[in-house]
């Protein structure tokens, strides 16, 4: 059941421009679209479940539901907050604070005759209390005087250290976390120069300081049935002409030849397209002024890669000596 529904899967209409059923080494040099085609299935269910399998970088983890799996906060509490936005951990630190405020302050309203220098037994009195407590600050208009009072500050202040200390080194954590300031093209480009076909992919260091030992995988993702009938991920790696760079300073272009060995041989557009493929980059360097790791990875579908193309040369001379690196133009390819 499954083979057969995988095969109408892959049925592509085949009106669409002949080199999408060209094998890449011999794609013909122009190309001004990418055909239409639509998927012909008795049912809409099948193809959900098929394109459930697809690794489409745009979807976040948010658009994954897992289901016998729980993800729960307190139990990846550290996680959690280094991963969650800005926005979220500022809004969930400062309600965080006042509840944890307005909690010491209700147990303080249970003897307010304890604390001295309060013109009036508020609530609102007392949650400035705890909060000069919690923070240490102690201005010293407002003490305790009971036990009960002194009990609840000595837990209260106890609290705020560690508190303190450990949204100190979240907050640290998020800052120091390193970030790799790669910059992907936007699409994938085969070259076919001099007659030798090459998928072609560049990057770029966004930052002033260089990355050194840089790593580069590429792989190819697709989507294949098993021999007992189930849907697998499959991946192969494309070997490229350079997968090690010793010093990335501005822009690199990775280049995988497509060989008679390549994965890439003898597939057409539309093969691939009907195996939900992907090419799967993944960069591993170290920045030199950090001296830490750092990491990056993107992904690209079939139809964002354009044909008999190549980048354009975005690193110039200028008359004074100087270099000129071009980042505008890091995107823009040329037909050849």
């Amino acid at each position: 059941m499954m083979k057969r529904l995988f095969h109408h899967y892959r049925k592509r209409n085949r009106k669409g421009e002949a080199e999408r059923h060209t094998k890449l080494e011999n794609v013909v040099p122009k190309r001004d679209g990418r055909a239409g085609g639509r998927f012909h299935l008795s049912t809409k269910e099948a193809i959900r479940r098929f394109r459930a399998h697809a690794l489409v970088e745009e979807k976040s983890h948010r658009d994954v539901v897992r289901v016998g799996v729980k993800d729960s906060v307190w139990s990846d509490l550290y996680h959690h907050a280094l991963t969650a936005s800005w926005p979220a951990f500022a809004a969930i630190a400062v309600v965080s604070y006042i509840v944890i405020n307005l909690v010491f302050a209700l147990l303080y309203m249970v003897a307010p005759g304890q604390i001295t220098g309060l013109s009036h037994g508020t609530l609102l009195s007392l949650f400035f209390f705890s909060v000069q407590t919690l923070s240490t600050v102690g201005y010293g208009t407002m003490s305790p005087i009971g036990a009960y009072a002194n009990v609840i500050v000595s837990i209260e202040v106890c609290v705020g250290m560690m508190l303190t200390a450990l949204a100190t080194g979240v907050v640290f954590a998020r800052f120091a976390r390193p970030r790799a300031r790669l910059l992907f093209s936007n699409k994938a480009v085969i070259s076919n120069e001099g007659g030798i076909p090459a998928l072609c992919i560049r990057i770029a260091n966004l930052r002033m300081s260089v990355i050194l030992s840089v790593d580069i995988e590429v792989a190819l993702s697709r989507l294949v049935v098993s021999d007992n009938g189930h849907l697998v991920r499959k991946f192969d790696q494309l070997l490229l002409m350079q997968s090690h760079v010793p010093v990335l300073r501005f822009a690199f272009v990775m280049a995988h030849v497509i060989t008679p060995d390549s994965p890439l041989h003898g597939k057409t557009v539309a093969e691939l397209e009907g195996e939900e493929a992907e090419i799967i980059v993944t960069v591993t360097g170290t920045d030199e002024a950090l001296g830490q790791t750092v990491f990056a990875r993107t992904a690209y579908r079939f139809d964002r890669v354009q044909y008999n193309h190549r980048f354009v040369d975005i690193v110039l001379s200028r008359p004074d000596g100087r270099i000129t690196v071009d980042y505008t133009r890091f995107h823009d390819v040329e037909a050849h």
